[in-house]
């Protein structure tokens, strides 16, 4: 359940308002087509080499492992500042969220919540994980009651009494509003929302039976692209009109799940939508701040960090981690006095712009690994199989690079000098980590050759429990091979 909807939050739920205004509906709808096929062919690579070495840090370690220290350090450090820049996101949303029902002092509430977040997180990872199971239901959920409204709403039941079709989509500028501009502005955006789909590969080390879960789960991935972010960007650029008053603002009385329940007709609907988008957004907070303390834990036992990181209480938790991710999520909240919006407008920058460097880093080395397994004649011994090898790996490295230069193509005419470091500050952050490490390092670090690359340590083998448990469940026919996986899946 945490795969399937764990990272949907404040990017889904309200930049897509931005998005629909900034580039119109096809602008939405193509975006998150491409850099959804982006995702995919990277989740594909990512977990052939998570069912082969399980371990905490995934695709962060196996930068260091098949790449070098200086590689490893630099999207360690970018991985983990992204989470901790997230859970100061889903923060400041709250405060946008909470603006729909009362004036109160946000930071009050946003403090609750940030003490909530440690909570979930220092105790049992059952307490996590059951969490995450719920709030991921009710996403869900919600999002085919979207769909269900927004055919009803489409159809005629609006309060135009019309029927909609698709003349939004000739309607003024659009499909394409500002051009070329507008439509490259939208990939940091569409980034931003699936952002966090690789990080499931980070509990790898802490999921039973990944042989069997991870494979579930990347495969499952073209499905939850399709289904909760190319549907949504569809129905939204249906229903919504690219000029909706104050769309681009970062009220959330103009997000576009809001908007579509509220023509619906129903009074509640706008209330109701806010209170799951709050829930999405702690559970989105819940996952990024899970992730990031991994990464901390990561830090310090590859030497990075002081080894105080390390350190884990009785329920096996990184507690150290954990709480300095934390605070440092705060910190980053706490510069919400220039504007909530400004804020959340410059995180969504610098995660997605974060996320398109590791998916285009998870490229770098798949082929790096793939390259180092045929040197070394050991193709043969890979558990899971990446079928889109070379040509997937190699369409995140090109076109994943390209998506990177260009997505502030509109931030040079006119040239904002705001606007073009918001865009870019992550592409300066990424290089500069590498260049400083290689530089502590004195020049000496070097990238593993192909030959020495280690395909023993940390390698999965299926226990002998887990044996029988694949025979069992390949032996299920019919019925009881469907209830089976019904219950091995959701239950």
């Amino acid at each position: 359940m945490i795969t399937i909807a764990g990272v949907i939050g404040s990017g889904l739920f309200l930049g897509t308002g931005r998005s629909l205004a900034n580039g119109g509906p096809l602008s939405l709808l193509l975006s998150y087509a491409i850099i959804g096929l982006v995702v995919f062919f990277m989740m594909l690579s990512l977990g052939e080499m998570s069912v082969q070495f399980p371990v905490s840090g995934s695709f962060t370690t196996y930068s260091k492992r098949f790449g070098s220290d200086s590689l490893g350090f630099a999207i360690l450090l970018n991985y983990w500042f992204n989470d901790a820049c997230s859970v100061a996101g889903d923060l400041t949303a709250l405060q946008l969220i909470m603006g729909y029902w009362t004036d109160f002092h946000w930071y009050v509430i946003s403090l609750i919540f940030w003490v909530f977040l440690l909570f979930l997180n220092v105790i049992h990872v059952r307490i996590y994980g059951e969490t995450e199971y719920y709030m991921a239901l009710l996403k869900v959920v919600t999002i085919i009651i979207f769909f269900i409204v927004s055919i009803v709403v489409n159809a005629g039941h609006n309060n135009l009494h019309e029927y909609i079709g698709f003349k939004y989509w000739s309607y003024g500028d659009a499909p394409f509003v500002n051009g070329i501009k507008g439509f490259s502005s939208l990939f940091v955006s569409a980034a931003f929302a699936m952002g966090g789909l690789e990080s499931v590969s980070l509990t790898a080390g802490e999921t039973a039976s990944p042989h069997k879960v991870i494979p579930k789960t990347i495969k499952a991935t073209f499905w939850r692209i399709l289904i909760f972010y190319l549907f949504t960007a569809f129905f939204i650029g249906m229903n919504v009109p690219y000029d909706y008053p104050n769309l681009a603002t970062k009220s959330v009385a103009t997000s576009p799940f809001t908007i579509v329940f509220q023509m619906v007709g129903a009074k509640a609907g706008g209330g109701f939508m806010n209170a799951v988008i709050l829930t999405s957004l702690v559970s989105a907070g819940n996952h990024a701040l899970f992730a990031g303390s991994r990464l901390a834990f990561n830090l310090g036992s590859q030497g990075y960090f002081p080894k105080i990181f390390t350190r884990l209480n009785r329920y096996k938790i990184p507690y150290v981690a954990v709480i300095f991710t934390w605070l440092c999520g705060g910190l980053c909240f706490g510069s919400s006095f220039i504007g909530a919006g400004t804020l959340w407008t410059w995180i969504q920058s610098i995660v997605g712009l974060s996320n398109l460097i590791s998916w285009w880093l998870i490229g770098v080395i798949s082929i790096r690994f793939r390259r180092g397994l045929a040197k070394q004649g050991r193709t043969d011994e890979l558990l899971f199989k990446n079928w889109s090898y070379p040509y997937g790996p190699y369409f995140v490295v090109i076109f994943g690079g390209f998506i990177i230069l260009i997505q502030g193509w509109s931030t040079f005419s006119p040239f904002s000098v705001s606007d073009f470091f918001q865009s870019y500050l992550e592409l300066i952050i990424f290089p500069l980590c590498f260049i400083v490490y290689w530089l502590y390092k004195r020049g000496k670090d070097r990238f593993v050759r192909l030959e020495d690359m280690d395909f023993d340590t940390d390698r999965y083998y299926a226990s002998q429990e887990e044996k029988e448990e694949d025979i069992y469940a390949d032996s299920l026919t019919g019925f009881a091979k469907f209830k089976y996986n019904f219950a091995d899946n959701f239950l």
